[in-house]
């Protein structure tokens, strides 16, 4: 009798883990990616923030260390340079980033878009726009980045649809690899591995403004 009630359990142990691993694969590692953009459960501040594996435009390898940090770090995530609401952020962010790093933290921006692609799928005018500035883009692809940082879901149909509209702007999105897309976001990141600050909101549309992104940074430079 206790045999098979152990056996029983068992075996609803593994069913439940393979409907669970079936539902969470995404890319090339069991992840859990979230069904839509208002169920992710992002790193918030107090957490340890992650390590993880992005390109540099040169399709180099770039290991984000949180426990190896010299400064502390501003990450601002965007989904690609195929979304226009991600170009505007972009433009904005030329009057703040040269405070940001006299402050002393590093500037991290992270794209979806292929690390060949980075600068090619941004419009123009955010081109000219972020040109000089003293940061640094990677790509995230395999969207790994934005898996560890909790901000990872499953594109929409209609979202693949308007990429496909922009000639191959799916191709530079990667989204056929794995369908996935990161929420916009601001995670800011002590030399002490901790997140200091976080700002997700699951509406694309609406981003940190540049001002407030600016004051967090002081804040984190005063305590850091």
């Amino acid at each position: 009798m206790i045999r098979s009630l152990i056996t029983a359990a068992l075996g609803l142990m593994l069913a439940v883990s393979l409907v669970y691993s079936s539902s969470i694969r995404y890319g090339h590692a069991d992840v859990p990616v979230a069904a839509t953009a208002e169920e992710i459960q992002p790193l918030q501040a107090g957490d340890s923030a992650p390590r993880f594996r992005v390109e540099t435009v040169e399709s180099r390898a770039f290991d984000f260390d949180p426990l190896n940090l010299d400064r502390p770090v501003m990450i601002l995530v965007f989904r690609g340079g195929w979304c226009p609401y991600c170009n505007m952020y972009l433009s904005d962010m030329r009057h703040v980033i040269p405070e940001i790093r006299a402050l002393g933290l590093d500037v991290l921006f992270l794209s979806g878009d292929r690390p060949e692609l980075l600068y090619e799928s941004l419009e123009n005018q955010a081109r000219e726009d972020i040109e000089g500035m003293d940061y640094t883009i990677l790509s995230d692809a395999d969207a790994q980045a934005a898996i560890a940082l909790g901000i990872a879901f499953k594109a929409t149909q209609r979202t693949v649809d308007y990429v496909n509209k922009k000639g191959d702007g799916y191709r530079k999105s990667s989204m056929e690899r794995h369908g996935v897309l990161p929420v916009p976001a601001v995670f800011a990141i002590g030399k002490d591995g901790t997140i200091a600050y976080t700002y997700v909101n699951a509406d694309y549309k609406v981003r940190l403004p540049a001002d407030d992104l600016l004051e967090a940074a002081r804040q984190i430079a005063a305590a850091d």
